[in-house]
């Protein structure tokens, strides 16, 4: 693990390459998994806030579950996350022809909403979790997400510099530039 101010940060964020390939996975990673995507507190707040903005961009099925059952419930380990349909889909979750995407982030890309989507969901590959006074983060290896990683080599594109504009979104621009000095320091001592 790295150290970046209060973060601890496994080495593979540093040394994987990712690109994402959404017109390969079609967007698995929304429709698949054990659970919804994790959420932060003050984003349940923010969805519930923002849900009127959103509710044009949803599937009707969806809206039918969120007036039903709410967007959220707790996972296995106690966690808020994104409820899911009956097939695993996240509740948030339109189709653009074959490709699951974002209903909320369709809704922030057509100016109707100021939340964009779950910083989890922003950040993935990465997966950030809380504990004690540090935040973890670690790189979350999925088959799904072969055909990203491929594209991430060729185009020499390690996870963090991929994930630039969520890892900001999430610690904020002076500590992406620690991010990428240390990177740079890990880089050049592991080339010797």
């Amino acid at each position: 693990m790295i150290i970046v101010g209060d973060v601890l940060l496994s080495e593979d964020i540093l040394e994987k390459k990712f690109a994402c390939q959404l017109q390969k996975c079609h967007g698995a990673c929304c429709v698949q998994g054990d659970a919804g995507a994790p959420l932060e507190s003050e984003e349940i707040d923010t969805i519930q806030q923002e849900l009127s903005a959103v509710r044009p961009f949803l599937e009707s099925t969806a809206l039918q579950s969120i007036d039903q059952n709410g967007f959220y419930e707790t996972d296995k380990s106690g966690e808020a996350v994104t409820r899911c349909m009956p097939d695993g889909e996240c509740v948030f979750v339109v189709y653009e022809g074959k490709t699951a995407v974002c209903g909320i982030e369709k809704a922030w890309l057509a100016g109707a909403s100021s939340f964009r989507k779950p910083i989890s969901c922003h950040l993935y590959p990465i997966r950030a979790k809380k504990y004690g006074e540090y935040m973890v983060m670690n790189y979350h290896n999925w088959e799904i997400c072969k055909p990203a990683c491929v594209a991430g080599e060729e185009q020499k594109l390690p996870v963090y510099r991929f994930l630039r504009e969520a890892l900001i979104r999430k610690k904020g621009d002076e500590w992406y530039g620690e991010l990428e000095q240390v990177a740079f320091s890990w880089a050049k001592q592991k080339n010797g």
